[in-house]
């Protein structure tokens, strides 16, 4: 482990730096976006997604259960926007509030398209699409559990 004299003279001057390396050491404190974000648990996060796509009048909008399916998240959510625009607004919007809420910083992938948005938050990944992409990919026929509706 450095000393700290050779530590403080390589860090930067940005507030940003100290949350960085509490989360990076394990050792959330209170301001960072792991202290916020520790007793946050995947029902509240679906419930903040599912309510930021409907303020964003996001379509179709299907949750599937992934506990004891998959080790990628506890929930996958789909849904559709009807336009490239709105695609990539319902996301923006989407990781904006989860991480004004709860500090959580999701990995967002496919915005700069518009075409097939994928939102990870840990927890819960979200799928939003175009109509057409969305019918070509059908993601809810292979995850969702057999004989359930479409």
């Amino acid at each position: 482990m450095p000393r700290a004299g050779a530590k403080a003279a390589r860090e930067p001057a940005e507030d940003t730096v100290l949350s960085d390396l509490s989360v990076a050491s394990g050792t959330p404190d209170a301001n960072s976006a792991a202290g916020r974000d520790a007793d946050v648990g995947s029902d509240v996060i679906l419930a903040r997604v599912l309510a930021s796509l409907d303020d964003d009048k996001a379509e179709d909008i299907i949750t599937i259960d992934l506990r004891g399916r998959s080790s990628i998240a506890d929930y996958m959510v789909i849904c559709s926007g009807r336009s490239s625009r709105q695609v990539g607004a319902i996301a923006e919007k989407l990781v904006e509030r989860l991480k004004d809420e709860f500090g959580r910083i999701c990995k967002i992938e496919g915005k700069d398209q518009g075409d097939w948005v994928l939102i990870d938050t840990q927890d819960v990944i979200v799928h939003v699409f175009r109509p057409e992409v969305r019918d070509f990919y059908q993601l809810e026929k292979m995850w969702m559990p057999a004989g359930a509706p479409v």
